[in-house]
């Protein structure tokens, strides 16, 4: 997937009488988010159960292409919700900005795209999977389990500044 700009603009006007900051100055650019995303250590990602219910977990990603991937095994609750319902939010912080990006998922069903999806993971958390097959596997723990690697297209985003007086709006087309 080739990376997108998304618009960025000031997520309240005057008119929403908000102490957040109206100042066109204070708008985000979307690098920043992306370093943001690049960098942190791990994210939190909700889900929804077939119920509805809302569910969140903590998990690893890599930055790859202009997206954000993640791992999970399939038939974890993740991963069963992620099948059931490809919504899905992630957020993440670092000391300049607190981000959430709404999206949807795809699962990687290439071994291609699974390979450099590994390979990221590895440079990045030192985490071997093995491709085999259509899913990747870690060898390494007992009984090799299964995981998927889910790609998300963010649809919207949202950053506020650490002061909590900023925030910007990122709309992708």
């Amino acid at each position: 997937m080739s990376e997108t700009t998304p618009t960025a603009e000031l997520l309240f006007s005057p008119a929403d009488a908000t102490p957040i900051s109206t100042d066109e100055s204070t708008v985000k650019p979307w690098s920043q988010a992306r370093q943001c995303l690049e960098t942190a250590p791990k994210a939190w990602l909700s889900t929804v159960r077939p119920d509805g219910r809302p569910h969140a977990m903590p998990v690893l990603l890599a930055w790859l292409d202009g997206s954000v991937w993640i791992s999970t095994r399939p038939a974890s609750r993740k991963g069963r919700n992620l099948a059931g319902n490809p919504h899905c939010v992630i957020t993440v912080a670092d000391p300049t900005l607190d981000l959430v990006v709404e999206g949807t998922v795809r699962r990687a069903t290439d071994e291609a795209t699974m390979r450099r999806v590994a390979a990221a993971l590895k440079a990045k958390y030192d985490w071997d999977f093995i491709v085999r097959d259509g899913s990747a596997y870690e060898d390494d723990l007992p009984g090799s389990p299964e995981y998927g690697f889910f790609e998300i297209s963010p649809t919207r985003a949202f950053g506020y500044g650490p002061d909590g007086l900023t925030a910007t709006r990122w709309r992708f087309p």
